[in-house]
């Protein structure tokens, strides 16, 4: 069966722009927007964003491209409209332990309450508590309680008062210390002259009396002292009770307004209690000091110290969920421990790092408490001991914030190092997608399969999928909500039309789309923008047709800088005529952002020998496993062809031309098989047809990659050096769905300027590239070998494969005499 030319309409899929139904898109841009060519991808997300058991966060494996973040963001909003709204988060100072702080939580919106009511609190006790210290009423029972005092006291004086004088000494006071000076016989003071003049029984009656003198100080001192404290306490007691009535009633009103059957309310409960313990122990740090100056140092100790006090009563919010609907959805681009799972603030106070439950902030994690949280493997595995924390968190389902996460705080030892932090754990319920290539989605099973398998839900992002009218319907409907967002001109039937063009041209398949709708969207941004640059309102085909082509203007530099080799004459590819034991093979070039074909030269020779088939690029290390591959089944395939010439005596060699940077890929076989039967057949093989394709040991050819890419590479060296309608491409049959050519190559193939064959079996090309029978499809082969068994003749003569036998069979006697030769010449030499 010889090889098969295609039509010009087999090329390429030309879809009609009056089958899409629609004039312009923007009678489309309302209608909604389904997951296109993702059902079974949307299927599984819903399945993992409503299921709400453990182990089933999701992992999406997709391309970059494919819509897979943007579409998972779009499936956890509709998830977490079905989802309550989650409490608030607060920690509260801890007054038994400070460097534990306590976490709360309260119904959503009740966290701000609770701290905007602990504001009010303090700013009108601040105001309050001095103006109800100054009542009269305070003042008078405050008096009362000095006034009974000091009549102890002075009773108590008045009593040491008179043991002094009987001892002939005058007691005073000065500054709280008792002075006491010696009296004459008038009871004037004596001086230190007139003391020491006295006669020295005198002065010992007076150091005796001075002795006891201070006896009774010490015992005065000793009766008030227990006087003093229970004044002290009496008044503590009095501020206590006049003070209390407006504790109580401001914490009671946050009681009372804060929604009961919470449940943390014992907690709430009992932290009030100790608020209101600790505001009424230390009243007489809310008023100023009346024997000091304003700007004094012990007034300005005694502000500190009242606001050290009211912000250990302070709620320090770290999630607020007031005003929300519907569960968070979190999405987290810069993963970090200290933007996931929080951190603690320092402050300085002088020279010393402070550090308190004020300063806790709260990560992604917890702010995703009852919904959902968006998460990139890579960006996850990027940040060194990210992936090992998040692996803990997912087992134990609790989020510790520690200090110093992410490297923000303070060294954690040294001198002016805070005491270290250690918020109380929680419990955080939140349902993690985790977005990854599939090497990746491999990888995480193979190396973590303990935290593999928390992904349960695995939503599998297609590359491609079948075209139908409903998906290009919804591609249309893509194209006019990305024109209404960014506000670009919308687009008409036939530029529509192309981007599903191009669109099946990116997925090699006429029956398939693309499903990397990140493409399309560039398109479509670079498309509006020639339409714009030309003035007009509404895009049509020759806009896309212009923005595919600057793309193509930004991208081909090494494209151009290849095909100027040639017709340079510095990379040598013969367009016209033919050569024996040579071909022009097709091969892709992908730099990444752009994918180009280009023609490459094959040579092979052949000799009589023992070494068999020798391919000069893998001897040296320039091939890689797939191309060695492909190597070895052509030269299985060689030696089943030819086993009826056995053994064969065959030294063969194969080689890329002018290749220098490796090959690799398994699609030149077919061409170097035809270069070797070339070689063996002595017939030439036609240079205007390059080919492509990989065969089996059984010389069916199997469908290759980058075909449009490699076809339109070989024709563009053609038309450089003009078509003389002898040349075209050889491809495997299995290709043909796969072809989405240009236009140019189309119109060539039309004006039979150009041609584009196919084959099934190898047989096919040596036929069409000699023009001689093969006598290698399977149907001649079985009958050559029925023939052979019957002791006839074989039935098909002069074809490639009885001229190849008729060499091997050549190199076989050759060989053969060689051999006897050294043989007799060993036998004379011995």
């Amino acid at each position: 069966m010889p090889a098969h030319a295609l039509a010009p309409h087999q090329l390429r899929l030309i879809i009609d722009p009056a089958s899409l139904g629609f004039a312009t898109t923007a009678e489309l841009q309302g209608q909604p927007l389904p997951w296109i060519g993702q059902e079974r991808a949307q299927a599984a997300a819903q399945f993992g964003l409503n299921l709400q058991q453990p182990d089933y966060h999701l992992f999406v494996l997709g391309e970059v491209g494919s819509g897979r973040a943007s579409l998972l963001r779009q499936a956890m909003h509709e998830a977490a409209a079905q989802r309550p709204v989650p409490p608030d988060l607060c920690y509260l100072h801890n007054f038994d332990h400070p460097e534990r702080p306590r976490a709360l939580r309260l119904p959503a919106g009740q966290g701000r309450q609770l701290r905007q009511g602990m504001g009010n609190v303090a700013r009108n006790l601040q105001a309050d508590i001095p103006k109800r210290l100054a009542s009269p009423d305070f003042k008078a029972e405050a008096g009362r309680l000095q006034q009974q005092w000091q009549a102890q006291e002075s009773a108590a004086f008045a009593q040491l008062d008179e043991f002094a004088k009987a001892r002939q000494f005058n007691l005073t006071r000065e500054g709280g210390q008792m002075v006491f000076t010696l009296t004459g016989a008038r009871g004037q003071p004596l001086t230190e002259a007139e003391a020491r003049a006295l006669p020295p029984e005198r002065r010992a009656e007076i150091d005796l009396a001075e002795q006891a003198l201070r006896a009774e100080i010490g015992r005065f001192l000793d009766t008030m002292r227990p006087l003093e404290r229970a004044r002290d306490e009496a008044l503590a007691a009095l501020r206590r009770r006049t003070i209390k009535p407006l504790v109580e009633q401001g914490l009671d009103g946050l009681r009372q307004g804060l929604r009961k059957q919470i449940k943390d309310g014992a907690k709430l409960s009992q932290w009030l209690e100790r608020v209101e313990r600790a505001l009424l122990e230390h009243i007489d740090l809310f008023e100023p000091l009346h024997d000091q100056e304003p700007d004094s140092d012990a007034e300005a100790d005694r502000k500190d110290a009242l606001d050290d006090l009211l912000a250990r009563c302070q709620v320090n919010l770290v999630v607020d969920n007031d005003g929300r609907t519907a569960a968070p959805v979190v999405v987290e681009d810069h993963p970090t421990a200290r933007t996931l799972f929080g951190s603690i603030e320092h402050g300085l106070d002088s020279d010393t790092v402070q550090s308190d439950h004020t300063g806790i902030l709260a990560g992604s994690l917890l702010k995703a408490h009852g919904g959902f949280i968006l998460l990139h493997l890579q960006d996850v595995a990027a940040e060194e001991g990210l992936w090992p924390r998040l692996r803990r968190f997912l087992r134990c389902g609790r989020l510790q914030i520690e200090e110093g996460a992410g490297g923000g705080g303070p060294a954690a030892h040294g001198p002016g190092a805070p005491a270290a932090l250690l918020p109380e754990p929680v419990d955080v319920e939140v349902k993690i997608v985790l977005i990854g290539s599939v090497e990746e989605y491999y990888a995480l099973q193979e190396a973590d399969p303990d935290a593999a398998r928390r992904f349960r839900a695995k939503v599998d992002f297609v590359e491609r999928f079948a075209a139908t009218p409903a998906t290009r319907q919804a591609t249309a409907i893509f194209a006019a909500q990305t024109c209404h967002k960014r506000g670009l001109p919308h687009f008409g039937p036939a530029a529509v039309a192309l981007l599903l063009e191009q669109s099946h041209r990116e997925a090699d398949d006429q029956c398939r789309q693309s499903a990397l709708f990140a493409h399309t969207e560039a398109l479509l941004i670079e498309s509006a923008a020639q339409c714009q640059q030309r003035g007009g309102t509404l895009v049509d085909a020759a806009d896309v047709q212009a923005a595919l082509h600057a793309r193509r203007l930004r991208h081909n530099y090494p494209e151009e800088q290849l095909h100027e080799s040639i017709v340079e004459g510095e990379r040598l590819i013969t367009l016209t005529g033919s050569v024996t034991g040579q071909i022009n093979a097709l091969t892709q070039i992908d730099l990444g952002d752009y994918r180009f074909g280009f023609p490459v030269r094959i040579t092979a020779r052949t000799f009589a020998g023992q070494e068999g088939l020798l391919n000069i690029e893998r001897e040296v290390d320039m091939s890689g496993p797939i191309h060695d591959k492909g190597v070895l089944i052509l030269h299985s395939y060689l030696t089943a062809l030819f086993s009826h010439v056995a053994p064969l005596a065959l030294n063969a060699s194969i080689v890329f031309e002018q290749e220098y940077s490796g090959v690799e890929g398994d699609s030149a076989s077919c061409a170097e098989l035809y270069a070797l039967l070339s070689s063996l057949s002595d017939l030439p093989l036609r240079q205007g047809i390059a080919v492509t394709g990989a065969l089996n040991q059984h010389g069916e050819v199997l469908p290759v990659g980058g075909i449009n890419e490699k076809i339109e590479g070989w024709f563009r060296a053609c038309a450089t050096a003009g078509l003389d309608g002898t040349q075209g491409v050889l491809i495997p049959a299995r290709n043909q769905r796969h072809l989405m050519l240009s236009s140019e190559v189309a119109d060539a193939v039309e004006r039979g300027l150009f041609h584009v064959y196919t084959m099934q079996h190898v047989s096919e090309g040596i036929a069409l590239l000699t023009g001689e029978a093969s006598g290698m499809s399977p149907a001649e082969l079985l009958q050559a070998q029925a023939d052979e068994l019957a002791g006839g003749a074989a039935t098909v003569e002069d074809t490639v494969m009885q001229r190849a036998e008729m060499t091997l069979r050549a190199y076989r006697r050759a060989c053969q005499v060689a051999g006897a030769a050294r043989r007799g010449r060993a036998v004379r030499g011995r």
